[in-house]
């Protein structure tokens, strides 16, 4: 099979093989700027920020500073963070008027992209918010959607090599460093595809781990399990939830007609003694198939 032809990149992402955009340009060092003359960024991918992680970050400024330059970019009469919005409202929260700043001229895709590539390098993003900004930096590469990336994604798990948008993903997984295109398909990308209110659950802080219990759930459960999960509730609560919450099963019975009229038909000797040698053994194995109760049962009908 031949392979397709790899898409040709966008003049202002080509240099996302290796390295962001952003990242690849000259920049204009600053040793700091003062902490009122930043703005956070409209792109930042992450939502939430535990308050756990910013006292440690906070802590850490205290006594050794901010060890690592934002990324900004000049706009209007000051600057927007493209990468480091956690240093800097944890700088502020140590007391400390200003912070050291790499200045770059960029748009808002190329803005878009570092401060992608910045967060989904970390270790401590949440799995909505993994999956969110995957998605929105494979849509800026392929100049869709991030829905439209969900679908081309899973269209190419079931193609195999025979699309061009491989090239694309394998480009981005490989800058990200985390795992393949294709792990991430198989093990997180369902997680859009989940209904949108746990989804809003998740951004505001809904575990994973609960939010799978409560998407693995029937439909008609699923609004009372996420109650209980934002109520407090563990995933051991929230299985035993979903258990009291199903109706049993209606038992299911058999079509009796159906087994009235063949039980009438194989008990024709005409039927019978007109089958051939192997309509006469895939009887005899059919017979042999039936259930122990069932059988014991006509024995006694006998």
């Amino acid at each position: 099979m031949t392979r397709s032809k790899r898409p040709k990149p966008r003049e202002d992402t080509a240099s996302l093989l290796g390295a962001s955009a952003a990242l690849a340009q000259p920049a204009r060092i600053v040793s700091t700027l003062p902490v009122t003359a930043l703005a956070p960024s409209p792109f930042q991918p992450r939502r939430r920020v535990e308050d756990s992680a910013l006292e440690q970050l906070v802590a850490s400024i205290r006594t050794q500073g901010v060890l690592q330059p934002l990324l900004v970019r000049p706009v209007g009469d000051g600057y927007e963070i493209v990468a480091g919005e956690r240093r800097w409202r944890a700088a502020q929260l140590a007391g400390l008027a200003g912070v050291p700043v790499l200045i770059r001229e960029l748009d808002d895709d190329a803005a878009l992209t570092a401060a992608l590539v910045e967060n989904l390098q970390r270790e401590d993003l949440t799995a909505i918010d993994e999956v969110d900004g995957t998605l929105r930096l494979v849509a800026l590469r392929l100049s869709t959607t991030p829905e439209d990336a969900r679908h081309r994604l899973m269209r190419a798990k079931g193609k195999g090599q025979d699309t061009p948008d491989i090239a694309v993903f394998e480009d981005v997984f490989a800058l990200l460093g985390r795992e393949s295109w294709l792990s991430f398909v198989k093990n997180k990308l369902r997680i859009a595809g989940w209904p949108q209110e746990l989804q809003d659950a998740m951004r505001n802080g809904l575990p994973y781990s609960l939010a799978g219990v409560i998407a693995g759930a029937p439909v008609e459960i699923r609004a009372q399990l996420l109650e209980a999960a934002i109520a407090g509730a563990s995933r051991e609560d929230l299985r035993a939830l979903a258990v009291k919450l199903l109706p049993p099963a209606p038992r299911q019975r058999f079509d009796e007609t159906r087994v009235v009229s063949v039980a009438r038909q194989l008990g024709s000797v005409r039927l019978l003694r007109g089958l051939n040698e192997a309509e006469q053994k895939a009887l005899d194995t059919w017979l042999k198939k039936m259930p122990p109760l069932l059988a014991e049962r006509l024995k006694e009908l006998e």
